[in-house]
């Protein structure tokens, strides 16, 4: 009965902080570790400790598989290069600079079990990131840091368990190098297996109830045979979730994402304020047993203040040449755009002159030859022309990265943007989780947990308290009208595909509804017409296509069972039915374009999310009418 009151409990403390944070202008984990260290210290409340598998094996694997499912997988692909710099080389930098710093500083601890404690407060978390969301950071930002936080946990364990083993006998690097190779490998190939049969199983259920609890298992399918093979449990989750992130547009229907939305916000609400909530109240339990050992836990603290601030400075030296890098990249990229824009346009370029020094186009030569090579890989090119798939897979490849290119330009990472991956880089609950699966034998164990800890909670209270002040001090607010012209230019790809299919369409009356539809959006895209003109226009297109479906009433013709309408023009009347049913094939070709629109990487993350929304709202809504005419 304890345990059920403290459960209900804990379930309203996590409700509480996360419905009161925002109006107290702070992020609802720093709450939650307030609460549970304020809690921790009564009287009457019991020293609290959880075993750490439970965390690692229980919770980790939910929150960063979720975490994955929402990662654009685009921008995780174009700046994969500095999301593993960050989550593998700076981890293993870190951990060694501080694991030289713990030997000095800690009598008789060692190098090997210095590096264990480093790794352990190397890696960020992406449970604490989540506060940067909250902000107007760039989107570009976001995704690196996110990115890094669901790689770094595999790296920091592997680099863990080395130092462990070297503390007790002799490892060689190589011998380390080679378990993290098989580490990520393994994971790799075991979350891609389960990721694709978890869409294909779930595209053949049409229960959405079912096919939610179906995806509560994934990230445990995924985890528990990577570490039953010795693998990294975590990346197998972090894959399986990238892999089925981007596959569900494609194989669930919109009632089965909905659900696994609103599903999985749940049990993210609730184990990200349970781990944080239990990291207050384990505090008071570590503090006792540093006291007992006669080390004293202002000594832990002190320590720890030491090792928070080098990873600040580690991290903001290894961030400042990596934005560099990624500088020159995009100087680089803008200069190749206009000729991979033309070959875009034309299929063929000539390098021999334009714009550019003789080095930039010899760059841009061997950027498209090794393009083209790709394109035509596989082929029998011989003596005749490159199939039509060849041909649009090599169109397809250049679109890219002609998107790739505007991406780095209009998303630049100057010294602002920098300040921000540096101070937002945060510890949490994988080093709280990882300082406890410490061995018992290791020495002036309970000072280390501690220190991880104090390293944890402090990062998140100094660090993730003045976040929001530094964001809005440094970065000025975005232009909210770069994001209204990209939705309406998307609105244009997808209401042209939704005009095609209106003009395949058998029926005459259809066909004729199209060609109305499409003189007016014509007209409101004729020279001199301003947004407001398109935007007056677009909506008597829709008012008019309305119309045509309606009946004498004005009632939509899919929410009036048997009633049929004239088509303008004709004599000819649609069934309500067929306009419902005219509807949901419109959408279908809508969604395919939106699809396609993010393979080819032309429009952001945010704007196809929000229009994929929009897309999946009016496919219920028309499928729940249907049901209900029925």
């Amino acid at each position: 009965m304890d345990l059920l009151l403290a459960g209900v409990l804990a379930l309203l403390a996590i409700a509480a902080a996360t419905a009161v944070a925002p109006k107290l202008g702070v992020a609802a984990p720093l709450l939650l570790v307030l609460v549970g260290l304020g809690v921790g210290l009564l009287p009457a409340v019991p020293s609290f400790e959880i075993d750490p598998e439970w965390i690692l094996a229980g919770v980790l694997p939910p929150l960063l598989y979720s975490a994955a499912v929402s990662m654009p997988a685009m921008e995780f692909r174009r700046d994969f290069g500095a999301i593993s710099g960050l989550s593998i080389v700076l981890v293993v930098i870190t951990a060694v600079l501080l694991g030289l710093l713990f030997a000095w500083l800690i009598p008789g601890l060692g190098i090997a079990w210095g590096i264990a404690l480093g790794a352990i407060v190397s890696p960020t978390d992406a449970v604490a990131t989540s506060i940067v969301k909250r902000l107007g950071v760039s989107p570009r930002v976001v995704a690196m840091l996110e990115g890094e936080s669901l790689l770094n946990d595999a790296s920091a364990l592997v680099l863990l368990r080395a130092a462990i083993a070297g503390a007790a006998a002799s490892v060689s690097i190589w011998g380390v190098a080679g378990s993290f190779v098989y580490s990520i490998v393994v994971a790799a190939v075991i979350g891609v297996a389960v990721g694709w049969v978890n869409l294909q199983v779930r595209a053949r259920i049409a229960n959405p109830t079912v096919n939610t609890v179906i995806s509560f298992t994934m990230p445990f399918l995924a985890s528990i045979p990577a570490e039953h093979l010795g693998a990294s449990g975590l990346v197998a989750a972090v894959v399986a979730g990238l892999v089925t992130g981007r596959g569900a547009a494609r194989y669930l229907s919109p009632q089965h994402r909905l659900s696994d939305v609103q599903n999985w916000r749940t049990i993210e609400l609730v184990l990200e304020g349970a781990v944080f909530l239990v990291m207050g109240l384990e505090l008071t339990a570590i503090v006792a047993d540093v006291e007992a050992a006669h080390e004293g836990a202002w000594y832990a603290v002190g320590l720890a203040a030491l090792a928070l601030t080098a990873t600040v400075l580690i991290r903001a030296a290894f961030v400042a040449p990596l934005l560099a890098a990624l500088s020159r990249q995009a100087k680089r990229a803008a200069t190749i755009k206009g000729v991979i824009a033309d070959r875009v346009a034309s299929g063929t370029a000539s390098f021999g002159s334009g714009p550019g020094s003789g080095r930039q186009r010899g760059r841009a030569a061997i950027e498209t030859q090794h393009l083209e090579h790709r394109a035509s890989r596989g082929e029998a090119r011989r003596d005749r022309q490159p199939s039509a798939a060849t041909t649009e897979r090599f169109r397809t490849m250049w679109r890219r990265r002609v998107a790739d290119i505007d991406y780095l330009l209009t998303q630049p990472l100057g010294w602002r943007e920098g300040t921000i991956v540096v101070w937002a880089g945060m510890r949490g609950v994988v080093t709280l989780a990882a300082a406890q699966t410490l061995p018992a034998e290791t020495p002036s164990r309970s000072l280390l947990v501690l220190i991880a800890f104090v390293v944890a909670v402090g990062s998140l209270l100094v660090q993730g308290g003045t976040l929001p002040w530094l964001v809005h001090r440094l970065l000025p607010a975005r232009d909210p009208g770069e994001s209204i012209a990209e939705r309406r230019e998307l609105e244009r790809v997808l209401r042209s595909a939704a005009m095609a299919e209106m003009a395949a369409d058998d029926d005459p009356a259809v066909r004729e509804m199209a060609e109305r539809m499409r003189a007016a959006w014509q007209l409101s895209n004729a020279e001199g017409a301003s947004d407001d003109d398109e935007a007056d226009a677009t909506d008597d297109a829709d008012a008019t296509a309305d119309a045509d479906a309606s009946g004498p009433s004005g009632t939509p013709a899919d929410a009036t069972a048997g009633a049929l309408s004239p088509a303008a023009g004709s004599g000819r009347r649609i069934d309500p039915e067929q306009v419902r049913l005219l509807r949901l094939r419109m959408i279908e070709a809508e969604r395919t374009a939106l699809l396609d629109a993010r393979d080819d990487g032309m429009f952001s993350a945010a704007a196809l999310s929000a229009a994929l929304e929009d897309l999946d709202a009016e496919q219920i809504s028309v499928e729940l009418k249907g049901s209900e005419s029925a």
